[in-house]
């Protein structure tokens, strides 16, 4: 029985299956990361920070309403006018009364927009509301 290791021609391999299934991993990982903040890039909207308060789960029957710069709303990725959003806001409500709304407005969103939006939803009868922010760094 010979104790010596192996040698194919008195050269050394180095096995890099290891790190390849690692810089994989790593790749899928920002891709799926990435993905995530799509609709954020595109929608165009840039959140006041906050220095209190806390990230909410997000549930798949929550609505979002985004409400840009110049006070355009975007809901589910389309952009809708107001009358638009009153009649899907009623309709959500009417499936249940409890759906959660967060309003993401733009940090320099005049104010009125934002609470012709919170108005909506009570008209609605969503009254779960809640407004997004960003973490302060």
């Amino acid at each position: 029985m010979n104790m010596q290791p192996d040698q194919h021609d008195g050269e050394l391999t180095l096995n890099l299956t290891p790190m390849l299934d690692v810089i994989f991993q790593l790749l899928i990982f920002f891709m799926v990361a990435t993905t995530f903040q799509k609709d954020e890039r595109e929608i165009n909207v840039e959140l006041p920070q906050a220095t209190t308060g806390s990230e909410l789960s997000t549930e798949n029957d929550e609505i979002i309403i985004h409400v840009r710069r110049d006070g355009s709303l975007v809901l589910r990725g389309e952009e809708v006018n107001s009358e638009e959003l009153a009649r899907q806001l009623a309709a959500s409500a009417e499936r249940n009364p409890q759906t959660p709304v967060m309003i993401r407005g733009d940090r320099l969103v005049h104010h009125e927009d934002v609470v012709g939006v919170m108005d909506a939803c009570g008209l609605a009868g969503l009254t779960s509301l809640s407004l997004g922010t960003m973490e302060t760094p």
